[in-house]
């Protein structure tokens, strides 16, 4: 079923949004035109989305635990969150943003995308999502 097909099926702009969204994640196509009132009243869905996504790439509780402390402190689950100070990008708030295009062109705006990225970098510096959780814990960052 085509997004546009989803979106006119659905009454509430706000749903058909989310069921856009949700079908463009599902399918890794990337929303680009969304106005940006319609993108911020969608966020809760988008970060409930995106934690959906994390939970069947980390089915083990404990770092899937770990992995969603560092980025509620981090990004608050928002996948196009910035930090206006460093220019931190994304779920993980990675340095500079464009690092995570090693997993993914869509790197911008996919949860799956950046999530992979994160993951790897947790594994690779750290070990595991919850090592890395221990040195944000101690450090305030990782």
């Amino acid at each position: 079923m085509s997004v546009s097909r989803i979106a006119r099926r659905i009454a509430s702009p706000k749903k058909a949004l989310t069921a856009a969204a949700l079908a463009a994640a599902t399918t890794g196509l990337v929303l680009t035109s969304a106005p940006a009132q319609a993108a911020t009243s969608s966020a809760p869905s988008s970060a409930a989305s995106a934690k959906a996504i994390a939970h069947k790439m980390i089915p083990d509780a404990a770092q899937y635990n770990a992995f969603s402390k560092i980025v509620e402190h981090e990004s608050g689950w928002n996948v196009t969150a910035t930090n206006a100070s460093s220019g931190a990008y994304g779920l993980v708030q990675a340095l500079p943003g464009s690092k995570m295009a090693s997993a993914g062109a869509d790197w911008k705006t996919n949860p799956a995308t950046q999530i992979e990225w994160g993951l790897d970098y947790m594994n690779s510096r750290y070990g595991s999502p919850v090592a890395a959780w221990n040195f944000w814990q101690a450090n305030g960052w990782y």
